[in-house]
């Protein structure tokens, strides 16, 4: 992994005024992973977009944790069913187009 793409937690919690300790729990929940080295923990960039949701969520909205995981949960299981319809609309009219 490039270093060149990954945000310091200490830099990012700072620049967006948010708990050091709020990262840490969002990844022992497993929400998002953080890159540790020479001891110090690292941001992927491509995280940056979910991270900024879940820290709307938990300071915007006051959504706790356990919210936090289920929204999260819920809207995969959205993207998954909206994807698998796409899917059998696109099967759909193979099928019409083929009559």
């Amino acid at each position: 992994m490039q270093t060149e793409y990954l945000i310091a937690v200490d830099e990012f919690c700072a620049t967006h005024n948010i708990e050091i300790s709020f990262i840490n729990s969002l990844q022992q929940t497993g929400l998002i992973e953080i890159t540790t080295i020479q001891e110090t923990g690292f941001i992927d960039a491509d995280q940056l977009q979910q991270l900024e949701k879940f820290i709307r969520f938990y300071y915007d909205l006051d959504i706790n944790m356990e919210g936090i995981e289920t929204i999260t949960h819920l809207l995969q299981r959205i993207q998954s069913l909206q994807d698998e319809i796409v899917s059998l609309k696109n099967t759909l009219r193979f099928y019409e187009l083929n009559e």
